[in-house]
């Protein structure tokens, strides 16, 4: 009853297009898929330049030898040796104390006398004499007269000292006293010695080239590779209706086991798919297959989403390895969106029950 069912779909499916397109006298019960002839493709050899030819530059270093050479180290020059003067010595004699004299005074020798000194002069004058008694003015200046009176000089004696004999002195000779002294005086003056000193040499090792670098050219010629390609001989296209069984037009499960987060298929994973995939595409020529592949619902939505769409890829991916055309597969990852028990976000599930969800499938398709 399944198998009418799905067949009725297909038939539901197709009714828009044109009746032509349709498998021709279907029996009940069984399954057809729509193929598509695949193109008929030749193979081909054809040489291809890997490499091309280049030029490849070898370079040889400098070459150099080892000579020796005499170098000056030192320049002649002159030695300048001065010779001191030499000396004699001499008693010079010279007056210490220069002769002199010494003086005694005589102190002068005095005598006494005495000196009589006018004080006053001699002198006259006139002086008014008494009145005449007999006078009759009642002026007392009256009935006088006058008398030219004169008076002698007067003197004093001083007593004095006389100089019997002044002062004098009297000189006595002090001898000259004499000294001597050492001198050194130039017996033979210094004098200039010149001598040659001669320039002084050594012997050194330098490196000096023989031949500079320098690079040669060597042609390497190109490389080549025989590569085999299909090139197209018939052009394929045509729609038609093949009988399959109805087994592969549902989902079938393909027992991988990815590893945790992993879209890369182990040495068993592929091992699988050549057993299971390979022989069904080859007798079913021109029919298309759908690989999906579902996540549990741990994690993130858009993550599952692309680990499921990854895992699908590499399946596919294979299979083109394989020399299956890219055009009769599709790759599709539904994430958790298609969960297979009530395993959802939120619900406690068993690491079995996770495992259910965790799946590839892959079924024939319409082409």
């Amino acid at each position: 009853m399944k198998k009418f069912t799905l067949l009725l779909v297909l038939l539901t499916a197709g009714a828009t297009v044109k009746a032509q397109d349709l498998p021709a006298n279907p029996e009940p019960g069984k399954c057809y898929v729509r193929c598509t002839t695949p193109d008929i493709y030749k193979n081909e050899t054809v040489q291809v330049q890997i490499t091309p030819e280049y030029k490849k530059l070898k370079t040889y270093p400098a070459t150099y030898e080892t000579v020796t050479e005499k170098v000056l180290v030192k320049e002649a020059a002159k030695k300048m040796s001065v010779i001191p003067a030499k000396y004699a010595t001499e008693t010079v004699t010279f007056v210490k104390k220069q002769g002199a004299s010494t003086l005694k005074v005589i102190p002068a020798e005095f005598g006494t006398g005495a000196e009589t000194v006018e004080i006053k002069a001699a002198y006259a004058q006139w002086e008014l004499g008494a009145p005449a008694p007999d006078c009759a003015s009642s002026n007392p200046d009256d009935c006088r007269y006058w008398c030219y009176k004169g008076y002698p000089a007067e003197f004093t004696t001083v007593p004095v000292t006389t100089l019997g004999s002044d002062a004098t002195t009297s000189s006595t000779a002090i001898a000259e006293q004499s000294g001597t002294y050492t001198k050194k005086v130039v017996a033979q003056p210094a004098k200039v010695v010149e001598e040659e000193i001669p320039a002084e040499y050594a012997t050194i090792t330098k490196t000096v080239m023989v031949k500079d670098a320098y690079v040669e050219e060597v042609v390497v010629p190109a490389t080549f590779k025989t590569v085999s390609k299909e090139t197209l001989s018939q052009k394929g296209g045509l729609t038609t209706w093949k009988e399959v069984e109805c087994s592969l037009v549902e989902y079938s499960a393909l027992p991988i086991n990815w590893n945790l987060g992993s879209a890369t298929l182990t040495a068993e994973a592929k091992s699988i798919i050549d057993t299971r995939l390979m022989p069904v595409l080859a007798s079913n020529a021109g029919a298309k297959m759908e690989i999906a592949s579902h996540t549990d619902s741990r994690g993130s939505k858009s993550s599952n989403s692309e680990l499921s769409d990854r895992r699908a890829q590499a399946v596919v991916t294979y299979l083109i390895s394989k020399g299956v055309n890219d055009s009769r597969l599709v790759a599709n990852g539904y994430g958790e969106n298609k969960l297979k028990n009530r395993c959802s976000d939120g619900v406690s599930c068993t690491e079995r029950e996770h495992a259910t969800n965790r799946r590839t499938e892959f079924r024939l398709i319409n082409n």
